[in-house]
């Protein structure tokens, strides 16, 4: 009897076990009642699902811990999304040991302290060895954990925003503690001092500290090698001019500014012995620049094998994109970044292949199956801009999805369901293939994401499918590319970096490689009403190394206050050897 209660309460479990699900999503208006009913906690059962690699508790009022058993009842656990809920004071008892764990949102709750026993897991060992992204902004939490570094050593993604915070622990910004972590993101708290011991984050490359408390900026914030985006707006630094400079001037500015000493910047090494680093710095250039002499014909062979991206800034750009943002895609799927690239030959035989294989990789790979992220490709020429992203009801979003008829997307999802199904009788089998795979990730959600063009056409419905409108084809160039995410802002940049590098690598094969047209090439140009220009190879020039140019996309709220804009300077920071980026 008390069995069949469970799973007349709790019938997304009763699913994902029979389907051995490895994501699991659950919210919704009816969740709040059955997490009261539990005693404010996750349902026992949930941790009897060894497989899942994905799970997502958000928005419930009545969560106040995860419950005993997680850790040791979800092993293989990837992603875990525990945000907009009642979590806090601290948790009990500790998330950790997850060993697999990669990406943690604890953000929007109520969290105050996270104490040994009560935090994210142990430190000796490390309690979450693989954990790259943790969000823990809009809580209340007065310190960090002391070993946070220890308990998560791999950390590259940090974000305290919105909290009580009034300083790091010491411990953070020992030297080697986080070697990996590339984001730092503190604003909104009560921050009094910044260390200089953070220029022993070697990976550092971004740093959000406005709107804190803070006097004074360490000199030797400057000696992160690879530091790209600061800022320190909303605090009242005593060096005026300084002051002046974090609102109104860019990175490198601010950091010469802090290299040669300043006026009065706080502590870190004197003005003598930053002028004295400067200069060792300009001759270690100078002399590399002689080493790197050597016989001219030498370094222009090696020119003509590496790869090109040209950066199109949008002040430089006659008719930009720009992409729109509405609040309501907040509580659905609220990260996207955008960028257009023109010059990809998808021409030439098995080129377009390849192209949406290394999609696929990349959704199965760094997307962790398009739960963390999604990638859209589309014809540009297909798009008219500018583009609005917001959140439609099931019942209203109409699209028309790959190889398919307009359809709404309440019906769509439907079709699949049942497509599912059938599968799984056919197969006889648990697991199922395409777009299946990803129909859990919408499960409970009121509202769906899409992307919308100025036709008024739906041109993108992740993490589900793209519009036939905009299909790629081989006669596209030019493209648009968007990359969506529920987990971060980063993650979309991260995976747009690693799709245009791949882009960049598979444009340089096509065009070094000629392949002849098959026969299956023309037969997909022709049903898609577009035969191949046998003259057309857009990107080449005469000596086959013209660059792919990446044109920076906008993302801005309904008001145009810029949200975000790819790629930046921060972006496609590429150290690999042959690529070239122009900016």
């Amino acid at each position: 009897m008390a069995a069949a209660a469970v799973s007349e309460a709790w019938p997304e479990l009763e699913l994902a076990e029979r389907e051995r699900r490895r994501e699991l999503l659950l919210t919704g208006p009816g969740l709040e009642e059955r997490v009261r009913a539990a005693g404010g906690r996750l349902p026992p059962r949930l941790f009897t699902l060894p497989l899942l690699h994905y799970l997502e508790v958000s928005g419930c009022g009545s969560l106040r811990e995860p419950g005993p058993g997680l850790a040791q009842g979800l092993p293989q656990l990837h992603s875990l999304v525990l945000r907009r809920n009642a979590l806090g004071p601290g948790l009990s008892p500790e998330l950790g040991p997850l060993p697999t764990l990669r990406v943690l949102d604890l953000s929007g709750n109520a969290l105050e302290a996270l104490p040994p026993g009560q935090g994210l897991g142990p430190a000796e060992p490390p309690g979450l060895p693989q954990l790259q992204s943790l969000n823990l902004s809009g809580n209340r939490l007065r310190e960090l954990p002391a070993d946070l570094a220890r308990c998560a050593p791999r950390l590259q993604s940090l974000n305290l925003t919105g909290n009580c915070l009034d300083a790091f622990p010491d411990a953070l910004f020992q030297p080697g503690a986080l070697p990996l972590l590339s984001e730092l993101t503190a604003a909104d708290n009560r921050l009094r001092e910044l260390s200089p011991d953070i220029a022993h984050l070697a990976s550092l490359k971004t740093l959000d500290l406005s709107n804190n408390q803070l006097s004074e900026i360490p000199a030797t914030l400057a000696d992160c090698p690879k530091l790209k985006e600061i800022h320190f707006e909303g605090n009242k630094l005593r060096d005026k001019r300084l002051e002046k400079m974090v609102h109104g001037c860019q990175t490198k500015s601010i950091l010469e500014y802090l290299r040669v000493g300043g006026r009065g910047c706080g502590k870190g090494r004197p003005k003598a012995e930053g002028a004295d680093k400067e200069e060792s710095r300009k001759k270690k250039r100078e002399k590399k620049h002689k080493r790197e002499g050597g016989d001219g014909e030498e370094r222009e062979l090696e020119a003509t094998h590496r790869l090109l991206l040209r950066v199109l800034h949008v002040s430089e750009n006659p008719a930009p994109l720009t992409v729109r943002v509405h609040p309501e895609v907040r509580d659905v799927r609220p990260f996207l970044v955008g960028a257009v690239v023109r010059g990809m030959d998808l021409h030439a035989g098995n080129s377009l292949k390849r192209f949406l294989t290394a999609q696929t990789k990349l959704h199965e790979d760094l997307c962790e199956k398009r739960t963390a992220a999604t990638i859209a490709t589309h014809d540009l020429k297909a798009i008219r801009g500018p583009l609005l992203y917001g959140a439609q009801p099931p019942q209203d979003l109409k699209i028309i999805p790959l190889g398919r008829r307009e359809v709404k997307a309440k019906d769509l999802m439907r079709q699949l369901q049942l497509e599912a199904e059938e599968q799984r009788k056919q197969k006889k089998r648990q697991n199922v293939s395409g777009l299946h795979r990803y129909l859990h990730l919408l499960d409970g959600k009121d509202n769906y994401p899409c992307l919308v063009d100025a036709d008024g056409d739906v041109i993108s419905f992740p993490p589900i499918t793209n519009s036939e409108k905009t299909k790629i084809k081989k006669t596209t160039s030019d493209l648009f590319l968007e990359v969506t995410s529920a987990v971060s802002l980063q993650i979309c940049k991260d995976i747009m970096d690693a799709l245009i590098l791949k882009m960049a690598e598979l444009n340089k094969y096509t065009l070094e490689n000629k392949e002849e047209e098959s026969l299956s090439d023309t037969e997909v140009d022709s049903v898609s009403g577009q035969l191949p220009d046998p003259q057309a190879n857009p990107s080449a020039g005469e000596d086959g190394t013209s660059p792919l140019v990446v044109e920076q996309v906008r993302v801005v709220d309904l008001d145009g206050s810029l949200k975000v804009v790819y790629p930046s300077k921060t972006d496609l920071d590429i150290s690999a050897a042959h690529i070239t980026v122009i900016r």
